[in-house]
């Protein structure tokens, strides 16, 4: 089992920046892929930027160029560094993992709005 605890969230205003981070526990032997997601009311989760164990990384096209993934091994923990944010960035963030043998975990997510 793996366990994630996400961090800063919050209110910003259209164009500033925010930066989430997420700590991992437990299991993090087994983790392969670390990441992020988000989820709007009334819509489904869909991927934001994840990163894998290789540091090969993958971006939703809505915030390539704006949002960066960033992974720290040795304490466990993934970044998502967000520049230039816009109103329809406004969702909960949810930390996602996934482990060498395919089973994903979740974070209880952390809500990021953007007021225009």
């Amino acid at each position: 089992q793996v366990q994630l605890v996400e961090s800063g969230g919050g209110l910003v205003q259209a164009g500033d920046s925010l930066r989430l981070s997420c700590v991992a526990s437990g299991s993090i032997f087994s983790i392969n892929v670390m990441g992020w997601y988000r989820q709007s009311p009334g819509k489904q989760r869909d991927l934001v930027a994840v990163v894998s164990g290789g540091g090969d990384t993958n971006y939703a096209d809505s915030v390539k160029g704006r949002f960066t993934v960033s992974r720290d091994n040795a304490k466990n923990m993934v970044h998502l560094q967000m520049n230039s944010l816009k109103p329809e960035d406004t969702a909960v963030y949810y930390c996602y993992c996934l482990s060498y043998g395919h089973n994903a975990y979740w974070g209880q997510g952390t809500q990021v709005t953007v007021s225009s």
